[in-house]
């Protein structure tokens, strides 16, 4: 089941995020705006894990979680669980300091036996599809029974490669987004909320990264 409860126009997807007042203080000058409030990212993750109980029903699953990104999402959202399931985790680096992905490296193997069982993979944001492409092949070869994947945002418009997710929290314009367990550089994870990273602070980086090659 795919449900996507916040989409935006596609007139205004052509807009650049305009800075408003939900941004604290404290972050307006890296902060542009707030895309998603800790409201509204709440109310969601407590739906789905009603569409993931409702599909999973009767049998013990496995939540596998992509590594970093994951974290909060991945908290609130096995609270609501009222399954039987196990936890384990897959690391995954594709990010550097700039907005480009880079070369996919798997830093943490899954340490569960997965053969026979369903698997829940969650990941944070689903972009290109090239994380996913590279993380479900791997899952596949373990035998699970079946796998369903489960985004918190899903952005289409830079999709390479053809992976849909089952469950997807937000379906969101092509922003470089943060917060909410998201980063740039390994900051602002701790954001309450899913905000835009002001284009000057990721655009200084990575002319920062071109001058230092």
């Amino acid at each position: 089941m795919r449900q996507v409860l916040f989409t935006v126009s596609a007139q205004q997807k052509t807009k650049t995020a305009k800075p408003n007042t939900l941004v604290p203080v404290r972050w307006r000058q890296e902060v542009q705006s707030v895309l998603i409030t800790d409201a509204q990212l709440a109310r969601r993750v407590k739906t789905l894990a009603r569409e993931i109980e409702k599909d999973f029903r009767g049998r013990e699953m496995v939540v596998v979680s992509l590594l970093n990104g994951t974290v909060l999402f991945l908290a609130d959202l096995i609270r609501h669980l009222n399954l039987p399931l196990r936890l384990d985790f897959i690391g995954v680096s594709s990010y550097g300091l700039g907005t480009e992905s880079g070369e996919l490296v798997f830093t943490k193997e899954l340490r569960l036996d997965v053969r026979g069982r369903d698997v829940l993979l969650v990941d944070d944001i689903l972009d290109t599809g090239k994380t996913m492409s590279r993380v479900l092949p791997k899952l596949k070869a373990l035998k699970p029974r079946r796998i369903k994947t489960c985004v918190l945002l899903d952005k289409p418009e830079r999709r390479t490669h053809k992976i849909q997710a089952d469950y997807i929290g937000f379906g969101i314009p092509d922003y470089f987004v943060i917060g909410y367990g998201l980063d740039f550089a390994e900051r602002y994870r701790n954001l309450p909320f899913v905000g835009v990273l002001h284009p000057h602070i990721y655009k200084t980086a990575s002319q920062s990264a071109v001058q230092k090659k």
